[in-house]
């Protein structure tokens, strides 16, 4: 899953939709290559969250039918 849970507090809220206006307009201003960097850097660890929650809930059902 790669959306975060719900957030209630408005103030939170607020902030993580605000966040990556912010972060665009701070990019601006930074090296290409940095950005490049970064954009590069997040993409890999987004896959590899992603790949690691798919590994452990195989395990993690491979291990419940098991049990049964």
């Amino acid at each position: 899953r790669l959306s975060p849970t719900p957030i209630q507090d408005p103030v939170q809220a607020k902030v993580m939709q605000i966040m990556p206006i912010a972060f665009s307009v701070l990019f601006l201003f930074f090296p290409s290559g940095l950005v490049l960097y970064w954009l590069i850097n997040n993409s890999l660890q987004i896959f590899q969250q992603w790949h690691m929650n798919r590994v452990i809930e195989r395990e993690t059902a491979a291990a419940a039918a098991k049990r049964r």
